[in-house]
C-alpha cells in the first residue's frame, strides 16, 4: 500500500518541470520589457516635445540662455567687488572721520598699515625712582594729545621702503638688510633724513599728511595707558620683545620680522626692542621748555634727532618707555628705523 501522498507525487512532479521550462521565457519577456519601457518613454518625450509650440520652445531656450548669463555676471561681480580684491586707496573724509581707536586702515597696496590711536593725557618721563633711569628724562610732565592720531601698526618694514624707491622716491637709496632678509623685516640702516625722505613720499603718492611721530606721541602709543617700567609690567619677563636678554629666538642677534611679538593696548607692534625709531623731534637733554599738547619740539640742536624704543642688540634697561636717545640726522645705522605717523581729520 503507498503512503499518503505517494500517489500523488507523479503529478505534481510533472508541474514543477513545466514550471522549470517555463521560468527562462518568462525572465526574457521581462527583460525584453525592462529594454523597451526607457524606449518608448523617450519616444513618448520626443513627440510631446514635438507637439510643443515653436514659440514655447524658443522661450524656454532664451531663458536658459539667460540664466546662464546671469549666473556668469554673479560670479564676475563677486569677484571683482570681494573686499580682499579692493585695492587700498585714500580715505574719502566721510571715511577718515568715521574712524575710531582701534580701526586699521591703508591708503595704497604698499602704504604701512595704519591704526587709530584714541586722543588723552599721561605723564612724560620717567619718576625719581625708577631703576636705570637718565637725567634726560627729567622734569616728569603732563602732556595732553587732544584729537586721536594714527601710528603705524609695525615698523616700516623694507619690503614697504623698497615699493618707494620702485615708485622713485626716498632718493633711491636701498638699504643693507646684513643679510637677514627683506620682506617683513624693519627697515634698517636709515637715518632720520632717510625717514624723512619715506613720509614726504608717502604723503604725496597718497595726498595725506603722513609723518613721522613726535617724541610725546611715540611715548604715549608706547605706554598705551600704562605708566609701568615697561608696556607690559615693571619686569622685562621672557619673550615680549627682541632685545639682548629678553629670551627670544633673536635675542641679540638680528632684527626679527615685524609683528613677532605681542601688541600693546592699543594694538601696535614692537614699540619698544627690535630697532631704535626715529621721531620728529629734535634734541634736548631736559623737558624744561617742551610742548604739553604733544606737538613736535623742532627748535634747539636739530643736527641730532630724538630716537625711541631700543633694539635688538640693546639689554632690557633700553626699552624702557621713557628711555631716550639721540643721534646726528644723516647716521645710518643696522639699529635704526622707523614707523610713520599720520595726521586724521577731528571726527
Amino acid at each position: 500500500m503507498l503512503g499518503p501522498g505517494i500517489g500523488q507525487e507523479a503529478p505534481r512532479r510533472r508541474e514543477v518541470e513545466a514550471e522549470r521550462k517555463a521560468e527562462p521565457k518568462r525572465r526574457r519577456a521581462e527583460e525584453q520589457c525592462g529594454r523597451e519601457e526607457p524606449e518608448a518613454t523617450r519616444r513618448a518625450d520626443e513627440e510631446e516635445h514635438r507637439r510643443l509650440p515653436w514659440t514655447t520652445q524658443r522661450s524656454a531656450l532664451l531663458l536658459g540662455c539667460l540664466a546662464g548669463v546671469v549666473a556668469v555676471c554673479a560670479i564676475g561681480a563677486w569677484f571683482a567687488l570681494s573686499p580682499a580684491r579692493i585695492p587700498p586707496a585714500p580715505l574719502a573724509a566721510a571715511q577718515e572721520r568715521a574712524l575710531k581707536p582701534g580701526d586699521p586702515f591703508q591708503e595704497c597696496s604698499n602704504c604701512p598699515v595704519m591704526m587709530v590711536v584714541p586722543a588723552g593725557s599721561f605723564v612724560m618721563g620717567s619718576p625719581a625712582g625708577e631703576p636705570d633711569r637718565f637725567s634726560n628724562e627729567d622734569p616728569q610732565h603732563e602732556v595732553t594729545i587732544a584729537r586721536q592720531f594714527a601710528v603705524g601698526q609695525y615698523e616700516l618694514t623694507l619690503d614697504e621702503w623698497d615699493a618707494c624707491v620702485a615708485d622713485g622716491g626716498c632718493n633711491g637709496y636701498k638699504p643693507a638688510d646684513q643679510g637677514w632678509g627683506r620682506q617683513d623685516r624693519p627697515a634698517i640702516n636709515v637715518s632720520w633724513v632717510d625717514a624723512d625722505a619715506y613720509v614726504s613720499w608717502l604723503a604725496r603718492k597718497t595726498g595725506k599728511p603722513y609723518r613721522l611721530l613726535t617724541e610725546a606721541e611715540y611715548e604715549y602709543a608706547t605706554r598705551a595707558g600704562a605708566q609701568t617700567a615697561y608696556p607690559w609690567g615693571d619686569a622685562v619677563g621672557k619673550n615680549n620683545a627682541n632685545c639682548a636678554g629678553c629670551g627670544s629666538q633673536w635675542n641679540g642677534k638680528e632684527t626679527a620680522p615685524v609683528g613677532s611679538f605681542a601688541a600693546n593696548g592699543f594694538g601696535l607692534y614692537d614699540m619698544v626692542g627690535n630697532v631704535w625709531e626715529w621721531t620728529e623731534d629734535c634734541y634736548h637733554d631736559s623737558y624744561n621748555g617742551a610742548p604739553t599738547d604733544g606737538s613736535a619740539w623742532t627748535s634747539g640742536a636739530c643736527d641730532y634727532r630724538v630716537l625711541r624704543g631700543g633694539s635688538w642688540i640693546n639689554s632690557p634697561k633700553g626699552l624702557r618707555p621713557a628711555l631716550r636717545d639721540w643721534f646726528t640726522s644723516d647716521s645710518r645705522l643696522k639699529l635704526f628705523g622707523f614707523r610713520v605717523g599720520r595726521t586724521l581729520l577731528a571726527p
